[in-house]
């Protein structure tokens, strides 16, 4: 079924007779700029977007990921579509999961009605991407310098936790390089380390914070994850 017919389909089943009731309690607009995923109620993948000027029950949402073209044809005809969206709030190192009915405008910009926070969480590791995948690192001076490989443990936007053969001091600054999809090109991200993790007969871990990252880098680095994850629950299934 194509997402315009999906589109319609849901409208149709779940088209809101009254806006659900909001929390007076729960200040929306905190969520300001927040990155996420929205999907169907079905779990189905639909972008990756910002959350934008959220207001009580509105806000909009600027889609930054790739979405299939049909999701911006025949606007007018489209009705609203329910979704889950789902995103990590960095300032208050919190889950957040919200419900909508979204509808397409111009440039990208999707108008979310019917907003309403349905939980709020400390599952930050549904926002890391848990991998064992080669990577390098470069240290350009001091003890080690140079460049080695490493493999990638886990990433998330905040930073991302390696093992390697070298070794590695906390406030070592290490630039990491890493093809989280074959079908992208590899990320660069700057880093310090914050902590060393020495395992017996093995190479030592060490956990890494991301410096100098821009909005438009952290932006790509959730698009990664969000993809790679939805990648792994379709393999699994």
């Amino acid at each position: 079924m194509g997402l315009l017919n999906l589109f319609k389909k849901k409208a149709e089943e779940e088209a809101p007779k009254e806006a659900p009731p909001v929390n007076p309690s729960e200040d929306i607009s905190a969520y300001s700029h927040m990155r996420v995923e929205v999907t169907t109620t079905d779990g189905q993948m639909l972008f990756v977007a910002k959350l934008m000027h959220p207001q009580r029950t509105t806000a909009e949402l600027h889609q930054y990921s790739e979405a299939n073209n049909s999701l911006l044809q025949n606007q007018s005809e489209m009705e609203p579509l329910p979704v889950h969206i789902r995103g990590y709030h960095d300032r208050l190192r919190k889950a957040v999961y919200m419900e909508g009915f979204i509808t397409p405008q111009p440039k990208h910009i999707w108008l979310v009605s019917h907003l309403s926070v349905a939980r709020v969480g400390n599952d930050r590791a549904f926002f890391r991407l848990d991998t064992d995948i080669p990577a390098s690192v470069t240290k350009f001076s001091g003890r080690n310098a140079g460049e080695h490989p490493c493999r990638l443990l886990n990433i998330s936007v905040g930073g991302a936790r390696i093992s390697s053969e070298q070794q590695y001091w906390e406030e070592d600054k290490l630039l990491l390089t890493v093809k989280l999809l074959e079908d992208r090109d590899p990320s660069i991200m700057y880093c310090k380390v914050l902590r060393v993790i020495e395992k017996e007969d093995a190479p030592c871990e060490y956990g890494c914070q991301f410096l100098e990252l821009n909005e438009a880098d952290q932006d790509k680095i959730t698009e990664n994850i969000f993809t790679a994850q939805r990648k792994s629950r379709s393999g699994a299934k």
